[in-house]
């Protein structure tokens, strides 16, 4: 079932004996060819599977591929890789399956962060899963289908992984490849074991050799246009790679998302290097080459080093040192920062000592510093570059000279640009606004005293009052400030384009405090359901014995409530976790993410000073019981006090109303006690509402 492309059916879950039974079903097309007369069938992968699945997938395993976790307490947290921050709010339970952002509120289980990092349905996450675990699942054929239209994304995705499976095949197995392709990698210096770790190819000189070979297997032209492997001049197709070596770009996790390709021969005329054009797939801004094969070396010596080109990443490699991404000559920008601060907030970049590579490694600098990334630059031996300077020297030499010549960030521009402006008067007050508005970027609630440090040592290279040049940095941060707000001001007054087209989505609101209310005792069920309680079989029955799904108002928790009692009455055990945190709806294991993270946990520092500690969640499950059916007693209550006043406003007969009326002081005298318990805020929305 090798190179599919898959696709979500949707299907209801099936009620057996009051007990929901779930099954993933999958639309699947068969890999190329696409001819007309090939069928599609849903494909269903099995309970079991998806189940052996569940069962194997360590969440902080999985996420620990793409992003640096660190053990705080019971759980792990991070830097969100959904959004952009400087603390870390992104946690990860361990124990639940789990992971929270408190900061963005993203939410969800292993399956969930595959879909949202990878952009994966949730049966192409339980396939990544397999894979990631060597798990082989079990699918049977069923209704065929006609072909549909391929949809984008996932056509080029399969497009891209036959490109580079052919392209190195042609590099090793064909004459051509193997005395141009092969020759030059070889006079690079390239081992074969890494020419197979980086997939490296060779595309035939001929004009449309590649994409004769694509439409045999039933690729179209317009696809193979749109993924910029061959183009259309003149009513003909050519390859736009031929005649070149070539390097596929993957993602994180070793997609192919597009290509590098470097001509081998003298030609004035055309580029040295060329890249697969932006299409759905590749964003050149989003993606580092190398980033696949380092990311764990990254994650481990928490250190990114980034270099300018392929070759360098390669060669690194092959020397050892594996920590390292190639921005592909463009600056840096923000999304390609945010891949490397899921694993690392140490940035080294490595340039060639030339004008040009100086020029290279001042751009994207201030962008690092305001993600508060420690960032030191080294500059190479002139005429050197990482890949001829690691051949060269070996692999311990580099590292002992990347030690030696790291510089920060502030002390680099001052050096660079004192030797470019010498004694020239207009030279050096740019220079000194170009150092103001680089320090200006530290976040100063964070890194004050760094902040401090460069401006006092700024001051004192550039000859200047520091008093002054706190001034004009303090200037940059309040311009900046400025402009930000006028920019959102701006956003906000101006509707966008879509919304005049389109209806507007639903407001997301916070959840009134009955519905908070409800949640927490399915949360309650959830977590201690299983637990004793004096006088019951466990919490479980107590819950059962006071409160009736009529007394929940919110639709998703009655049926969540029903649905756990199901499976208790037919199992004769509580559910597990992971039948909530698993559930197949995505709204439901999004919401069961959040509503079972732990809070966060009490910091080292504040326990070392104040011995605050946790409170541990197994000494507190009586009392969140207690307080949680209060509420639902109280309801009761209430409603029975309003069904008392109704009856007492019909009711003429005097001894029926002193009965009713006592009942009704009986009720009141609970509700008071209750509330004394408890506290009058919990319950005054109930009451007043």
């Amino acid at each position: 079932m090798d190179n599919q492309e898959t696709r979500a059916c949707p299907i209801e879950p099936r009620t057996y004996k009051g007990v929901t039974q779930r099954t993933v079903i999958v639309a699947v097309k068969l890999s190329p060819p696409f001819s007309s007369n090939r069928l599609n069938f849903a494909v269903m992968i099995s309970p079991a599977s998806v189940q052996e699945v569940m069962n194997r997938a360590d969440i902080v395993d999985v996420v620990g591929q793409f992003v640096r976790l660190r053990k705080r307490g019971t759980n792990y947290i991070a830097n969100c890789p959904f959004h952009n921050e400087k603390t870390p709010s992104f946690n990860v339970s361990p124990a639940k399956g789990i992971y929270k952002c408190f900061g963005c509120g993203k939410a969800g289980n292993v399956v969930t962060f595959i879909q949202e990092h990878e952009k994966l349905t949730y049966p192409e996450a339980i396939r990544w899963l397999a894979d990631f675990y060597k798990i082989t699942l079990e699918e049977t054929e069923r209704s065929p289908e006609q072909q549909q239209k391929q949809l984008a994304e996932e056509g080029l995705r399969i497009l891209n992984e036959y490109a580079a499976t052919y392209f190195h095949d042609t590099l090793l197995n064909t004459d051509e490849g193997q005395a141009i392709g092969l020759s030059y990698f070889k006079q690079r210096g390239f081992r074969k074991d890494i020419m197979e770790r980086f997939r490296l190819g060779y595309n035939p000189e001929r004009g449309d050799a590649f994409y004769t070979a694509a439409t045999n297997k039933g690729y179209k032209g317009e696809m193979l246009d749109r993924a910029g492997l061959a183009k259309n001049r003149n009513g003909g197709y050519y390859d736009v790679y031929r005649g070149r070596v070539i390097f596929p770009i993957q993602s994180m996790t070793g997609r192919i998302l597009g290509f590098g390709a470097r001509i081998l021969k003298s030609n004035e005329k055309a580029p040295k290097y060329i890249n697969t054009p932006e299409n759905e797939l590749y964003v050149k801004s989003k993606v580092l080459y190398g980033m696949y094969q380092g990311r764990q070396a990254i994650g481990k010596q928490d250190e990114c080093l980034l270099v300018e080109g392929y070759t360098d990443v390669i060669s690194l490699h092959q020397a050892g040192v594996e920590n390292v991404v190639s921005s592909s000559g463009t600056s840096l920008t923000e999304d390609q920062l945010r891949l490397i601060g899921q694993l690392t907030k140490n940035l080294t970049i490595l340039y060639d000592g030339d004008s040009a590579g100086i020029k290279a490694a001042l751009r994207g600098l201030d962008m690092a510093l305001a993600q508060s990334f420690n960032v030191q630059l080294v500059l190479l031996p002139d005429g050197e570059d990482p890949d001829s300077f690691v051949q060269k020297s070996g692999a311990e030499k580099f590292h002992t000279y990347i030690k030696e010549h790291k510089q920060d960030v502030i002390s680099f521009r001052l050096q660079v640009g004192l030797n470019d402006a010498g004694t020239d008067p207009v030279k050096r007050s740019k220079l000194v606004n170009e150092i103001a508005e680089s320090i200006s970027r530290i976040n100063k609630a964070e890194d004050f005293s760094l902040q401090n440090h460069y401006t006092r040592e700024a001051a004192q290279k550039l000859n200047v009052d520091e008093a002054g040049l706190i001034n004009l940095v303090n200037k940059y941060i309040r311009d900046r400030i400025e402009n930000e707000q006028k920019h959102h001001r701006r956003e906000e007054a101006i509707p966008k384009a879509e919304t005049l087209t389109s209806e507007p989505e639903p407001e997301v609101k916070p959840p009134a405090q009955e519905e908070q209310q409800e949640w927490q005792l399915l949360k309650i069920l959830i977590e201690y359901g299983h637990q004793p309680y004096e006088g019951y079989e466990s919490v479980a029955r107590l819950i059962e014995d006071r409160v009736g799904p009529d007394l929940i108002g919110e639709p998703l928790v009655q049926k969540l409530f029903v649905e756990y009692f199901e499976h208790y009455r037919h199992f004769g055990a509580t559910p597990e976790l992971h039948f909530f945190v698993n559930y197949p709806e995505q709204a439901i294991r999004d919401r069961m993410a959040s509503l079972l993270h732990p809070p966060q946990d009490i910091s080292v520092k504040w326990r070392e000073k104040y011995g605050i500690e946790s409170v541990l969640p197994a000494l507190m499950y009586v009392n969140d019981v207690d307080s949680t059916l209060s509420y639902f007693e109280l309801k009761k209550i209430l409603i029975i006090q309003d069904q008392l006043t109704t009856r007492l406003r019909q009711e003429t007969d005097p001894i029926t109303q002193n009965v009713l009326q006592e009942r009704f002081m009986k009720l009141r005298i609970m509700e008071k006690e209750i509330l004394k318990r408890h506290g009058t805020v919990v319950f005054k929305s109930q009451k007043y509402k």
